[in-house]
């Protein structure tokens, strides 16, 4: 099995498997056309960069971050800078869209997580949710240690706002002034209902976790059966992450190559934090800033039933849902998703 079929079926389920390789066998010819339609696209996708900035983490690990900054004049008037956080399987590259229509615009600070993208690899005592909450203390600390800022998180990074503000509250309260919570949840997740909300849930949890242990004990096969690229994988990541089915064949590659660049240790390290992610009572912490939810309808990794239930938490909060995206509601409705994050700056800088 291929660590990109397991990239977002990991971060949902470990039964998507079985699906993805029928329908990669039946579809074959479509896949090979549309990645050859896609591939020089995809390759201007993610291209955006500032230089590198090294971030030293509680336990050493090294973050890669960038930070886009404004010319003097304009910082002056600024409004608070964005801080972005990527999700499972993915990096920094994965804000394109929205890097690209706020550039010269907002001041934006971007970072890999731990074992994510450029960053260095995390040992497996730290590859825990409250540590991610404590490497984003860490990047406002050395990227952005002055001023306001919008803390915005897809997936697994919203997951690792929310860990920052119970372990940091003192610095929530004292420099956030808006939170944007993108295709995440605080809990509740049943990986296994990715593939099917028919799975009973104690064979799903029972299931899920052997497989990936199994998988983990050969890593280095995972990662060299896809280190070429694969047709299945492409069709996982269009399948799962994806609503709709007319998405432009570059941004499903472009998410593809960002799945398999994360090693198959790192997706089997990271997978047990979902299953037991708890967090809903640190939510109303959110209460005291603007907090925009945004989900598509058609998520199947964190379907739009937790971002409603965060949205009947946090009070005041604003619940923009995306008919019909899928996971990546960030490509696939990222017009909807910069309009509210621009309503989101407008507001935080009110307060």
């Amino acid at each position: 099995m291929s660590k990109r079929s397991l990239a977002y079926t990991l971060g949902g389920t470990g039964a998507g498997m079985v699906a993805a390789l029928v329908a990669g066998v039946v579809v074959e010819r479509r896949v090979v056309e549309a990645r050859r339609e896609g591939a020089a696209e995809a390759d201007k996708l993610g291209s955006l960069h500032s230089p590198p900035l090294a971030v030293t983490c509680d336990d050493g690990v090294v973050l890669h971050a960038e930070l886009d900054e404004l010319d003097p004049p304009q910082r002056a008037e600024a409004a608070p800078t964005l801080v972005f956080v990527h999700g499972y399987a993915l990096s920094l590259d994965c804000w394109h869209f929205q890097r690209d229509a706020f550039r010269g615009r907002f001041e934006m600070a971007f970072y890999d997580q731990r074992s994510h993208g450029r960053s260095q690899r995390s040992d497996k005592e730290h590859v825990t949710i409250d540590q991610l909450g404590d490497d984003l203390a860490r990047v406002l600390e050395q990227v952005v240690p002055d001023g306001d800022v919008v803390l915005v998180g897809h997936s697994m990074g919203g997951m690792s706002i929310i860990a920052f503000a119970e372990r940091h509250p003192e610095v929530f309260h004292e420099r956030v002034r808006g939170v944007a919570l993108i295709s995440t949840t605080a809990g509740g997740l049943r990986p296994h209902r990715t593939l099917s909300r028919w799975i009973p849930d104690g064979l799903g949890q029972l299931v899920a976790p052997r497989l990936v242990a199994a998988l983990a004990g050969a890593p280095e096969l995972v990662d060299s059966a896809r280190r070429g690229g694969s047709n299945i994988g492409f069709l996982v990541s269009q399948m799962f992450a994806f609503g709709h089915k007319d998405v432009p064949a570059a941004e499903v590659e472009f998410l593809d190559e960002m799945l398999a660049d994360t090693p198959f240790e790192v997706l089997a390290a990271f997978f047990p934090n979902f299953s037991a992610l708890d967090k809903f009572q640190q939510l109303p912490i959110f209460r005291s800033v603007p907090t925009t939810i945004v989900c598509g309808t058609k998520d199947r990794m964190t379907s739009i039933g937790h971002s409603r239930k965060m949205a009947e938490i946090i009070e005041n909060a604003t619940l923009v849902e995306s008919e019909g995206s899928g996971h990546m509601v960030i490509f696939e409705d990222r017009a909807l998703v910069n309009a509210a994050l621009v309503e989101l700056v407008e507001a935080a800088a009110r307060e």
